[in-house]
């Protein structure tokens, strides 16, 4: 009977949500959306996988349902059923939150269109199936045409979210993209076209594409770039300090106008510097790559990112080997493998320099004629072993990095007719020698050099001489190209700590000088002491460094916050609820170590954060043991453009018996003035030590807002992330 009354329950609830749904669709352009139901709305892409599932279940038995063995089942008729009708009210959530999200900012487009009809479509055909799937004219051919239908829906809905989320070509890119990258000969790369934009794709498009405007800035296409978004242009052609593109990837991760947002696939370091070099080049949207100088720092990054790579398509005119002795050729210290699927030909790593003999090169007699890339990188390879490499007629991309051959030993490789890729970085090479070999190979098309003690000017003798191989001599500071150093991070899990803790600070740049300070002062290069990770913090202490590094800008400041919090309660309990948007955890929230912040992207912003607005943020501590008290701090969160203000006033109560507490001290902190960024701030009470068993903290909101707010009639909301004793 119970069962009957729900299944009936969620059958009205089913009707009730067609007649919303189509309700919001018809006046969704009037739609204004509060913060409370801007939340909900972000929980689109968390509930959506369930009618995906469901939905796609309840499908496959409705195509099934009218087999002999099927329709004749109680359990599988019931259960099917049952199944659609969750599915359905699935669905019904999943699209009201996704029209609460479509109508943000920066969602737009005809793609979301499209994933709005399919999403609502599938919502009404599921809960048409529902409605009329035991009619007597609903036969087997119908279910099927009807699960077909809704399967189709729902592979539209999820392609067009998709393409909404990570861009158009997301499932696809990294075949097309490779396949591009593969394809596009050296000599017709451009900068941008080949370099800068695939970076864009793969990290930035997802938010800012013609159908996600993110602060109205779409990367998608030239045009729109130089137009730049909401805050302005992305960039100041010949100056990556001033851009706005290489500021907000510089932030911190932690700070909401970071990008890409935490959460998301970050920049490489080598990414990072080549938006800056094309910035500070002002390389635009039209130059080629060989239009740079050879010894161009951005052209031997670009050259770098488009290395080449056996063609995957290429035709081979010799048998493949036996799979039994390319089995029998691998072993612990050598690699031998098929460089495609089908291909004939093959790729050979060798690895160990302890372990290395010439021996293992002529071992590969059996397979000399598939060979075509070969991987002796920091081997131990000698001139005189050089002969050996020779006998492998058909060898395409060589490796000979870090290993001790010479210039002169380059003429028994002379005979390779197909070598076009040849790596000699790290080796011990000179000019002279170089130039007098270099003829001789006929096909070579990219030659690895760095870190061979060549100078630029041979470098670029080289390369004049030669001009259908490109020379990469690796970057080379001269000191008139100075870039950005990142700023430090933070190795801590928590800054909040209970007696001392060990400083933990890293840089992704190695030998860089990360410099502090702890009296509020900015570092700089010669008076602020080096990070050694000796540093241990006993008290509350504001942490500011700054990296350095020779040949290069110092990064901006970063600031990070360490709080003492020496007791914890064994039991903590509100008297008044929190605020119904912003519960976090609970009472559990003041004294989980879990520091909330700014930015409504961030889960640490959604998650970590307890509010209140209609009443006190009250809370009653116990201490199984009594405690000596001496000080409680608060950390809260201001953003006076959104009502988010510091509390008002902090009672601190105390004492043995919870009915009897006396008051031990009152606690005011500053209001923001008109204008002030959003931050983070703490404020501390300190009174005369007090043994206690209860602690009462009495955190009252501000009642009326500033007269310069524009919203000075409301009631201000505060949010507490943390509270420390000590």
């Amino acid at each position: 009977m119970i069962h009957i009354r729900l299944k009936r329950f969620a059958e009205q609830i089913l009707f009730a949500s067609n007649i919303f749904i189509a309700f919001l669709l018809l006046f969704e352009n009037k739609l204004v959306i509060p913060p409370w139901l801007q939340t909900i709305g972000r929980m689109h892409p968390l509930i959506l996988h369930f009618p995906i599932v469901i939905l796609l279940l309840a499908m496959i038995m409705e195509f099934f349902r009218f087999r002999t063995e099927n329709s004749g089942n109680t359990f599988y008729r019931n259960y099917s059923q049952n199944l659609l009708l969750v599915g359905s009210l699935f669905a019904a959530v999943t699209v009201t939150m996704g029209l609460f999200l479509s109508r943000e900012e920066g969602y737009s487009g005809e793609t979301l269109i499209w994933h709005k009809w399919t999403g609502a479509a599938l919502f009404f055909i599921a809960s048409l199936i529902y409605l009329l799937r035991n009619k007597s004219w609903y036969k087997a051919a119908t279910a099927k045409a009807a699960a077909l239908m809704t399967v189709v829906a729902l592979v539209l809905t999820g392609h067009y979210g998709a393409a909404i989320t990570h861009g158009e070509n997301f499932i696809f890119e990294p075949v097309s993209s490779q396949k591009e990258m593969a394809a596009m000969p050296l000599e017709k790369a451009e900068v941008f076209k080949d370099v800068i934009k695939p970076i864009f794709e793969q990290k930035c498009v997802s938010c800012h594409n013609p159908d996600k405007m993110k602060g109205e800035l779409v990367l998608t296409d030239s045009k729109s770039i130089l137009k730049g978004g909401k805050t302005g242009k992305l960039f100041v052609p010949g100056n990556p300090s001033l851009s706005l593109l290489l500021k907000r990837i510089h932030l911190s991760v932690d700070d909401k106008k970071h990008m890409p947002p935490i959460g998301k696939t970050q920049l490489t370091a080598e990414e990072i510097t080549l938006l800056a070099l094309w910035v500070k080049e002002n390389a635009g949207f039209s130059k080629k790559v060989i239009a740079l100088p050879a010894t161009d720092s951005l052209r031997i990054f670009a050259v770098a990112r488009l290395k080449p790579v056996i063609k995957q398509e290429e035709v081979f005119d010799f048998a493949a080997a036996d799979e039994e002795t390319i089995k029998k050729l691998n072993n612990d210290y050598r690699t031998v493998s098929e460089v495609a699927r089908e291909s004939p030909a093959l790729s050979v790593n060798i690895y160990n320099r302890s372990a290395f003999n010439a021996s293992q090169l002529d071992e590969l007699e059996e397979v000399k004629k598939q060979i075509v890339s070969l991987n002796l990188n920091k081997m131990p390879v000698k001139d005189s072993e050089l002969n050996r490499i020779s006998k492998f007629e058909n060898l395409r991309k060589l490796d000979l990095n870090f290993t001790d051959i010479t210039a002169k030993g380059l003429k028994e490789l002379t005979s390779l007719k197909y070598l076009y890729s040849l790596a000699l970085s790290g080796t011990k090479i000179n000019f002279k020698d170089l130039e007098a070999v270099i003829p001789a190979f006929k096909n070579l098309k990219t030659i690895s050099v760095w870190d061979t003690g060549l100078s630029s000017s041979e470098l670029e003798k080289l390369q004049k001489a030669n001009a259908k191989i490109n020379f990469i001599g690796g970057f080379k500071d001269d000191g008139k190209k100075p870039l950005k150093l990142n700023i430090p991070q933070i190795k801590n899990s928590s800054t909040i700590f209970s007696q001392t803790i060990p400083l933990q600070l890293k840089h992704p740049i190695k030998g860089v000088d990360i410099r502090f300070t702890t009296n509020g002062l900015e570092p700089d290069s010669i008076n602020s002491p080096v990070f050694d990770g000796k540093t241990i913090l006993s008290q509350n202490t504001t942490i500011k460094a700054k990296a350095f590094k020779t040949g290069w800008l110092s990064s901006d400041v970063v600031t990070f916050d360490f709080f003492r919090s020496a007791y914890k309660p064994d039991s903590v309990n509100l008297l008044f609820p929190l605020d119904r948007v912003h519960q976090a955890e609970g009472a559990k929230t003041f004294f989980n170590s879990k520091l909330g912040v700014i930015g409504a992207n961030n889960p640490a912003w959604a998650n970590n954060w307890a509010a209140v607005k209609e009443n006190d943020m009250t809370l009653v501590c116990e201490f199984k043991k009594p405690v000596p008290i001496s000080s409680v701090g608060l950390h809260y969160m201001i953003e006076e453009d959104t009502g988010i203000f510091p509390p008002e006033l902090v009672e601190i109560w105390g004492g043995s018996n919870p009915k009897q507490l006396k008051l031990l001290t009152k606690i005011t902190a500053a209001l923001p003035s008109k204008w002030d960024k959003p931050s983070l701030k703490s404020v501390e009470g300190k009174f005369k030590t007090e043994t206690v068993t209860y602690l009462k903290i009495v955190a009252k909101p501000l009642k009326k807002m500033p007269k310069w707010h524009r919203d000075k009639d409301k009631k201000a909301l505060l949010l507490i992330d943390e509270m420390f004793l000590n």
